[in-house]
């Protein structure tokens, strides 16, 4: 029974975020996702549409 006592005591030792702070870092891993979505977006186009014009020229 030691170990959930100990979980208990490193869940109330551990110093948690504010709400302003989770705010904050909850919109920046928006930011941040999306950031990415559009890069990979651009990406899938550059070549899907590079492929596309291989294929018809042959």
């Amino acid at each position: 029974m030691r170990f959930i006592a100990d979980t208990f005591r490193v869940l109330r030792d551990t110093s948690w975020p504010t709400g302003k702070q989770s705010w904050k870092d909850f919109i920046s891993v928006i930011e941040y996702t999306a950031f990415f979505v559009v890069i990979i977006y651009l990406f899938d186009i550059l070549v899907s549409r590079g492929l596309l014009n291989l294929l018809h020229i042959f």
